[in-house]
């Protein structure tokens, strides 16, 4: 099993306002990924699934499953996603590192985890029934945060490269929650990305982030910022070209913009890009 077969390109997140034009135009985008949440019902949303997976490698990316969470998996989310995942055939498949609920009640937040030992066993065990229910490895994304647990062991790197290690996941390396971390946090950067198995990031994210009451917010609701930008540069440089994704869910602008904005991206892989 990989973790990903997605192309060393630029895509962009497909969201609904753009199925009909990207069905009617079929612009050349390198991969596009979906929520798999938005999926689970079947009918005509994965009837349009289906037809965008014969034009596009195509990732799933999971906002729900919560595999940080001390209770495990809810089993009729996984089912739901085991279902979609063997319909579909996706090139990759996502998940958050982080909690959503205690067993009985669910919150609809990406909540950050303690990155101690303790935690690390019990995560460990939900990603390998995750795996082993969709029979195949899975990429998990690192979250922005806005407060550090006390206590924790080890950095985020550190806690995710013990996790690879011990499940053979992979790991989608969100930048701009990166950059996000360093400013509201004065997170070690370096350190979480020199502590990353580099063969097991399977694929990145970019986004733009909002501003308020002295924190920057993952809102995925604008433009790639220039911080951002640099620091995406920087790893590429570390890790050579990866799928990279551009994720807007807020505010989402016209198609073109995401091109523009993949466009970018790719030329920071290619080598020439001053983004």
């Amino acid at each position: 099993m990989t973790s990903t077969t997605l192309p060393a390109v630029a895509g962009i997140g497909l969201r609904a306002p753009h199925y009909r034009q990207v069905l009617d135009t079929l612009p050349p985008l390198g991969w596009v990924e979906l929520h798999s949440e938005n999926f689970f019902d079947g009918g005509m949303p994965v009837a349009m699934l289906h037809r965008v997976a014969e034009y596009y490698p195509l990732s799933l990316h999971g906002v729900g499953l919560g595999l940080g969470s001390l209770a495990a998996p809810d089993t009729g989310h996984l089912a739901s996603l085991k279902r979609l995942v063997a319909e579909i055939q996706p090139q990759a498949v996502s998940e958050h590192l982080s909690f959503n609920h205690s067993g009985q009640r669910f919150v609809n937040d990406l909540l950050p985890i303690p990155y101690t030992r303790a935690a690390l066993d019990v995560i460990a065990g939900h990603v390998s029934l995750t795996q082993d229910t969709l029979g195949r490895e899975i990429l998990l994304e690192n979250l922005s945060s806005y407060v550090e647990y006390p206590g924790n062991e080890m950095n985020e790197g550190e806690f995710l490269a013990e996790l690879t290690r011990r499940t053979g996941c992979g790991i989608l390396l969100d930048v701009n929650n990166l950059y996000v971390n360093q400013q509201n946090l004065g997170t070690d950067v370096d350190a979480v990305l020199a502590a990353l198995p580099i063969h097991a990031i399977g694929e990145i994210h970019l986004a733009g982030y909002s501003q308020g009451e002295g924190l920057l917010v993952d809102t995925h609701s604008m433009p790639v910022h220039d911080g951002v930008w640099a620091l995406y540069r920087r790893v590429i440089g570390m890790i050579g070209p990866r799928p990279t994704l551009i994720e807007w869910d807020l505010d989402i602008p016209p198609l073109d913009t995401l091109c523009a904005e993949a466009d970018k991206a790719q030329a920071i892989m290619n080598g020439g890009g001053h983004a």
